[in-house]
């Protein structure tokens, strides 16, 4: 399939204002017989009409444009993922699994409600995760697990690590403790254009149940808006796996890769024969150590260069981290800290590696060295 970004420009009609403004002069003076000169009362009344001629093909263009993939944005954009059955994802909530313990086994199953609220250490209750469905623990039994989501849809409830949700808001009768038994991750705001526009042009291959990789992809992108990248593939007969990327290039925990898994589960996306695995991505290490100079032409940018760099670097990483088998590629971050206003760098690291799309850069320690101002 042809992806958007590789057709060409259009444009469905000129928008060269001084081009309009001739035409419609040539045109009177064509009818009247008279020619218009700079300073004509009816010269500059027929210039303000080419102004909004030139407004009108201006709008003409964008309207045009935009029931196109590539240029569509906002609404129009929901209403084009329409015609492939395609809706843009909700903010989300971030999960994570929770375990209730009681004080005493009990002689009956214990149950614990739909809804059970449970906040973070230390927190003002003002974010907190509750039960999505109702769990039970056994007879005889202690303990028992249940997936728990952020009271707010977004990013305000990723990264509380094991141990760290444990303030049991709704009190329950046996439980002596609750605590998360893994870090909390899947918030995320709502799905944005550019993420969206590639939903809608990989939708076509979510049609077909025979299980094509581009039809497991386009399926475990839509089980949240914090997946950012997917790569599916088979390593045997009749075995599939899938591997997830999140936005930021965060490594998905195993609440995550569950609710791919349970996505992938509906009959009329996976094939019965198919045995599904969802798997994160293997992280690969790597620092980042240059040194750079800045020409001595510039001594008096020297401190808005540095700022620019080190924005510059960080923008690298997040680049390199955000698509599942990217190269770690020092001339990408050559190029970008030299565009921030460095007139030479010397990376140490990284070096060029080639990485697979089971594997995604992260990287490690970051030292940045000023080597000060240098003659162009």
């Amino acid at each position: 399939m042809v992806q958007y970004v590789d057709l060409p420009e259009i444009q469905f009609t000129v928008e060269d204002a001084a081009d309009i403004q001739q035409n419609v002069i040539t045109v009177y003076e064509g009818l009247t017989g008279r020619t218009l000169q700079p300073a004509d009362p009816v010269r500059l009344f027929l210039s303000s009409l080419a102004t909004i001629i030139v407004q009108q093909r201006v709008l003409i263009n964008q309207t045009a444009k935009g029931n196109l993939l590539r240029y569509a944005s906002g609404p129009l954009l929901d209403h084009m993922g329409t015609f492939q059955g395609s809706e843009r994802l909700e903010a989300s909530a971030a999960i994570t699994t929770l375990q209730f313990t009681l004080s005493i086994p009990l002689s009956s199953a214990t149950g614990i409600p739909s809804g059970t609220r449970v906040g973070a250490q230390g927190g003002d209750g003002s974010i907190y995760f509750a039960t999505s469905e109702y769990m039970e623990i056994a007879a005889g039994a202690t303990s028992g697990t249940v997936t728990a989501a952020c009271s707010t849809a977004g990013t305000a409830g990723n990264g509380f690590l094991p141990d760290q949700v444990n303030v049991l808001m709704d009190q329950l009768p046996f439980v002596q403790a609750v605590t998360n038994l893994t870090a909390s991750s899947g918030g995320a705001t709502a799905e944005n254009d550019d993420a969206f526009k590639e939903r809608i042009r990989t939708a076509p291959d979510s049609y077909s149940t025979a299980g094509p990789q581009g039809a497991y992809e386009f399926w475990a992108k839509s089980t949240s808006a914090a997946i950012l990248d997917v790569h599916a593939y088979s390593p045997a007969a009749g075995k599939v796996t899938i591997v997830p990327l999140m936005v930021g290039g965060q490594i998905p925990g195993q609440d995550v890769l569950d609710a791919v898994a349970e996505k992938l589960e509906d009959r009329g996306i996976r094939p019965l024969t198919d045995q599904v695995t969802v798997t994160a991505p293997t992280p690969i290490s790597y620092d980042t150590t240059l040194t750079y100079y800045i020409s001595r032409s510039r001594a008096a940018e020297v401190p808005t260069i540095q700022a620019a760099v080190t924005a510059a670097v960080a923008a690298y990483q997040l680049w390199q981290r955000s698509k599942l088998g990217r190269h770690i590629n020092p001339s990408e971050l050559i190029a970008r800290v030299m565009a921030a206003g460095a007139l030479r760098v010397v990376p140490t690291s990284p070096v060029y590696t080639a990485l697979t799309p089971l594997q995604v850069a992260q990287e490690g320690t970051t030292t940045i060295t000023y080597g000060g101002l240098v003659d162009d």
